[in-house]
C-alpha cells in the first residue's frame, strides 16, 4: 500500500502559510498556527471518547490535512485535561442500531470507529496526550509518528475488562512500535502504564511537565515543518515501508533506494550549496 503513497509524497511541494479554518464542527476544533495544524477532540465532560458523529469529524479533519498543501504537521489533542478514553460505550450500550453499523463494518471505506485510526497520513501528526489514552485512545496516539505525554499521563488498552476488542490499529501498530512482548503485556493485561514507563518502553518520545504537551508538540511540529520537506517525507514513506510493508531487508533497501533517488535533484543539491556556503 505504501507504494501508492509514495507517488502522492514525491508529487507534493508544501508552502508554509498562515490559514484560517472555516469547516464547522461540533465535537472537535480544527485550528491552523502557521503550517502546522492542531486537532483537539473537543468532548471534555465525557473524557473525550469518540462517538460515531466525532468519529466522522476526525476522519474529515485528517482526509482535510491529507490534501492540505498548506500545512506540514499535524498536532492531535483533547480538550480539559484528557488526550481521549476511547470510544463512547454509552452510544454503544444504548443504541438501537445495529452494533456493526455504529462501527462501520466495511472495512476501508469512510472512518473506522474511532475515526481516522486506519489512515495511512501523508504527513507527520504529533500526539499531545494529556491524562488517559486509553483503549481506542491509545489506538489514536499510536497512529501519530510522535508522542509527546505530560508526566499524569496514563496509556492502557483499558477496554480489556469490558470485553471491547483493539480493532482500530491497536494489535498492528503497538507491537511495531514497542516489540511485541511489551505489546503483548498490554494488550492481555490491560494495564494502566504512566508516562514514565511509556518513555522507558519506546511508546512516547517525551515526557513535559502537565500542560505543556501541546506547547512542547508545536515547538516539534515547527521544527519538522522547518526541514526540506519532500526529503523528510521520503525518508518518513521509507522508514514505514520497511516497518509494515517490506518482506525482507533487500525489499526494504530498494525501496529506500528507489524513493530517495528523486530527492537529490529537487533538494539535496540545493542544501549541499548551502551547507558548503554556510547557509543553514
Amino acid at each position: 500500500m505504501l507504494n501508492r503513497y509514495t507517488k502522492a509524497f514525491r508529487a507534493l511541494f508544501f508552502r508554509c502559510q498562515p490559514k484560517t479554518r472555516h469547516v464547522s464542527y461540533q465535537n472537535i476544533e480544527v485550528t491552523d498556527k502557521d503550517c502546522i495544524r492542531v486537532v483537539s477532540i473537543n468532548r471534555s465532560d465525557k473524557r473525550n471518547c469518540v462517538n460515531k458523529h466525532t468519529a466522522h469529524e476526525l476522519f474529515t479533519a485528517f482526509e482535510d490535512f491529507n490534501n492540505d498543501e498548506s500545512v506540514h504537521v499535524a498536532i492531535l489533542c483533547g480538550n480539559g485535561g484528557t488526550f481521549c478514553s476511547g470510544y463512547d460505550l454509552k452510544e454503544l450500550a444504548e443504541s438501537a442500531t445495529p452494533v456493526k453499523s455504529i462501527l462501520n463494518e466495511d472495512f476501508g471505506i469512510g472512518p473506522a470507529p474511532m475515526g481516522p485510526s486506519r489512515m495511512l497520513l501523508k504527513k507527520p501528526a504529533i500526539a499531545a496526550v494529556s491524562g488517559y489514552a486509553v483503549a481506542g485512545g491509545l489506538e489514536l496516539a499510536l497512529m501519530c509518528d510522535l508522542r509527546i505525554a505530560e508526566e499524569d499521563a496514563v496509556f492502557g488498552v483499558l477496554s480489556r475488562r469490558f470485553g471491547v476488542p483493539l480493532i482500530d490499529g491497536g494489535t498492528v501498530r503497538l507491537p511495531a512500535l514497542i516489540g511485541l512482548s511489551r505489546a503483548l503485556d498490554m494488550i492481555l493485561t490491560g494495564r494502566r502504564v504512566g508516562a514514565q514507563e511509556a518513555m522507558q518502553i519506546g511508546l512516547v518520545n517525551q515526557v513535559v511537565p502537565k500542560g505543556q504537551s501541546l506547547d512542547q508538540a508545536i515547538e516539534l511540529a515547527q521544527q519538522i515543518a522547518a526541514f526540506p520537506q519532500k526529503c523528510m517525507l521520503a525518508d518518513r514513506c521509507s522508514a514505514y515501508n520497511a516497518a509494515y510493508s517490506s518482506s525482507s531487508l533487500l525489499d526494504a533497501l530498494k525501496f529506500e533506494h528507489h524513493n530517495g533517488i528523486c530527492v537529490v535533484a529537487m533538494e539535496s543539491q540545493l542544501g549541499a550549496h548551502n551547507f558548503i556556503n554556510k547557509k543553514y
